[in-house]
């Protein structure tokens, strides 16, 4: 049995909260110069090179990729080998945030009632994912979700009858009405199967997907494909103001379901589709 302090996941919390924010990844930063290479709109082409210069200030400067630093969003995959010494781990994770958003002068969004609307102060609590693997490591993953693209996002409970092409078809309606809100160009995130939430959370995961990597299996591989092109054909372009760089990319997960059902989720996300990751 390993022993992890809850103060290091605290610290690493905090740590990854601010890097977030502020840089993305390699694979995600090369999916943007793509875009803007690939660009054919004057407009759209003007729009991504202010996406680039944006993105290098922040790296240069340490500021946020957005003013909208995000509700956080953690993934804990904690090895049941591990024993966590100190605070409770849900506790641990929030200090991390709380410590991470006044270290990084990040913005602070999250309300501590719905209907209430008071700012906690120091956008706790997160909202943790947590899975029990095997092993004696602890893999954190923070990713700070801006709700402009949040807000686009949808879940249909379709029939087993609509099939592939229902799934296709509510995913391209689903980004097409939500990307000029969103701050195309957009990563979309697709949850199939499981139950109402389970897509919904599929989904979620689906945008820890780095940039250009497809599907393991062909069938869904060819569908993110074909979601794509007909975005792309859209002519949405980023932040709507025309073009054909609508989407950077689309991600799959999938999961059994019922004889009865075919849940789908689309969780979209900016180009900033901001994932920090740590083992400890």
């Amino acid at each position: 049995m390993r022993e992890i302090d809850s103060s290091i996941i605290t610290e690493t919390i905090a740590d990854l909260c601010v890097r977030a924010n502020t840089r993305l990844s390699p694979e995600q930063e090369q999916a943007v110069i793509r875009a803007s290479a690939e660009e054919i709109s004057p407009t759209g082409r003007a729009v991504l090179s202010d996406i680039r210069e944006n993105l290098e200030t922040a790296v240069r400067k340490g500021l946020p990729i957005c003013q909208d630093t995000g509700m956080t969003v953690v993934f804990l995959e904690v090895g049941q080998d591990v024993h966590i010494d100190g605070e409770p781990l849900e506790d641990a994770v929030n200090e991390g945030v709380g410590q991470g958003y006044k270290k990084g002068w990040l913005r602070k969004s999250v309300v501590s009632d719905p209907l209430d609307r008071i700012n906690t102060g120091d956008n706790t609590p997160a909202v943790i994912h947590t899975r029990i693997v095997p092993g004696d490591r602890i893999r954190i993953t923070v990713m700070p979700k801006g709700f402009g693209s949040e807000n686009t996002s949808a879940l249909k409970m379709l029939k087993p009858s609509d099939g592939e092409q229902g799934v296709e078809d509510f995913v391209v309606e689903a980004v097409l009405k939500g990307a000029p809100n969103a701050c195309a160009p957009v990563v979309v995130g697709v949850g199939i199967g499981g139950t109402f939430e389970k897509a919904a959370m599929l989904s979620k995961e689906a945008l820890r997907t780095a940039a250009g990597v497809r599907h393991r299996k062909t069938r869904y591989a060819d569908l993110e494909k074909r979601i794509l092109d007909r975005i792309k054909d859209s002519g949405i372009g980023p932040m709507g103001l025309g073009g054909i760089e609508t989407v950077l990319d689309v991600h799959i997960r999938e999961y059994p379901t019922h004889i009865a059902g075919l849940p789908a989720a689309v969780n979209i996300c900016c180009y900033a589709d901001r994932i920090a990751e740590k083992t400890i």
